[in-house]
């Protein structure tokens, strides 16, 4: 299995512990190395609770877990948050870490389907008991949703020659598998740009199969009420379009007022849930992107709960 590297570790954790006793929350369970690092920082009365949608991630972390009782695992989205905590008697979390890459294992994993590099089938669910597939989208679609898929998810400017080529070719031959995907994408964009659009179209597949934006919006909202008060929240994005959400969603968990300024008084009932702790987002060092370059990307946002 290939390893993966956990980004900004040391950052992360240091932003998520207030108490080594306290509870905490890892959204993005992966294969483990957030979540072990968190147990290391943590006592032997602490409890971690942890998800993840892949059924692999789950399966290799369960048995990577099985001695250490202060971590309870679950298959399942982040957005389950709240149902979670209700089951294990949770009121209140003491932090609450998501880190939103996609795993080395995933993306090195023909079988996954998340690589465009060899030929592997156009699936792109982090949760294979869902229905919607990356298949589904380019076989199904109109021109018009593709178009809007690879421009809003992927920030794709051929986004039109594209989809237009795409469905042109699925009169012909359906889409299977990737190298499919890569050849129509390579007939509109030249060589030297081409891995870059095809990082940018399965980004926006991959987006809209998982429905990954909205899942985080979703996730924030709720996570910031189960945060107990000096709890921390710690999201880690890779790209540009999950970094505004989370700025945005703390800059307005962050504000006490929203009325516009031309009001004379508050009437808006607005509260104040988040202090952020990073005005900047945190980056990798150049050391740590020169060990794994995957960590380029990233960007780590904190705050806690007022």
């Amino acid at each position: 299995m290939t390893k993966h590297k956990p980004v900004l570790l040391k950052e992360s954790v240091d932003y998520l512990i207030t108490s080594k006793s306290g509870t905490y929350f890892d959204a993005t369970l992966g294969f483990g190395g957030h979540s072990k690092e968190i147990l290391n920082r943590l006592n032997k009365n602490a409890r971690l609770i942890a998800t993840d949608k892949d059924a692999e991630a789950f399966e290799f972390a369960r048995e990577k877990f099985f001695a250490d009782k202060r971590i309870e695992i679950y298959n399942a989205s982040f957005t389950e948050i709240k149902t979670i905590a209700r089951i294990e008697f949770i009121d209140k979390f003491d932090g609450i870490l998501a880190d939103l890459g996609v795993s080395s294992f995933q993306l090195d994993n023909p079988n996954s389907g998340f690589t465009y590099r060899e030929k592997a089938p156009l699936d792109l669910r982090m949760d294979k008991n869902s229905n919607l597939t990356a298949k589904d989208i380019l076989n199904n679609y109109d021109k018009e949703a593709i178009e809007e898929i690879l421009r809003n998810y992927g920030e794709e400017k051929a986004a039109r020659k594209i989809a237009k080529k795409i469905v042109a070719l699925r009169k012909i031959e359906k889409f299977e598998n990737t190298l499919q995907l890569r050849n129509a994408v390579a007939q509109i964009i030249p060589p030297n740009y081409l891995r870059k659009s095809l990082s940018r179209i399965f980004q926006a597949l991959r987006i809209a199969v998982n429905n990954e934006l909205d899942e985080l919006k979703e996730f924030i909202s709720d996570a910031v009420d189960l945060l107990k008060p000096g709890g921390r929240i710690v999201i880690l994005s890779y790209h540009s379009l999950e970094d505004r959400i989370v700025k945005e969603a703390f800059k307005y968990e962050a504000l006490p007022c929203i009325c516009p300024p031309e009001a004379p008084i508050c009437t808006c009932d607005k509260e104040s849930r988040l202090k952020i702790l990073t005005k900047k987002p945190v980056v990798p060092s150049e050391e740590e992107v020169k060990i794994n370059f995957r960590a380029r990307s990233a960007k780590l946002r904190a705050a806690e709960r007022k």
